[in-house]
């Protein structure tokens, strides 16, 4: 099943990924530190099914749920970043704008969740929210990686 699915998203790709396109645009956004909050951060939470009315709720999976819905595909609506791990298709192997889920901490249901970039050896390079307070690029472990997911009806 994976290699099938690798080809057909390889084929879906080969122009702009659009919910990838879209968290690119969102580079720099970032927490308001204090009282203030950053509109944008807050508007990320209209995705999901949480009222969120700061920017200091969590947002990872928030801004992944936003990205998508930017581009009319649909999110988990969830705030937590390890129910990616139900969503779309598991893949194998990643590529670039796929949605990589991480755990996070000592906890079954902490985690971290964003867009994958690239890779060395040691690390994963994501695109995301959240990742020390703002929207950038980060490395994390490749020992932390749960799980690569792709939307089902982009194969």
């Amino acid at each position: 099943m994976f290699e099938c699915c690798r080809r057909r998203i390889k084929k879906a790709i080969k122009s702009n990924i659009p919910w990838y396109e879209i968290a690119k645009g969102e580079l720099g956004e970032k927490e308001i530190p204090g009282d203030m909050d950053n509109p944008r951060i807050v508007e990320y939470g209209e995705s999901v099914d949480l009222e969120v009315s700061d920017d200091e709720t969590p947002w990872c999976a928030i801004f992944v749920n936003w990205c998508l819905k930017k581009v009319g595909q649909e999110g988990t609506n969830l705030a937590t970043a390890r129910s990616f791990l139900d969503w779309g298709v598991g893949i194998e192997y990643p590529t670039k704008g796929c949605i990589v889920v991480f755990k996070r901490g000592n906890s079954s249901w902490q985690g971290h969740v964003g867009f994958y970039v690239e890779e060395n050896n040691t690390y994963i390079k994501v695109l995301g929210g959240n990742q020390s307070n703002s929207v950038k690029y980060s490395w994390y472990r490749k020992s932390d990686l749960l799980g690569y997911r792709w939307p089902k009806n982009v194969l």
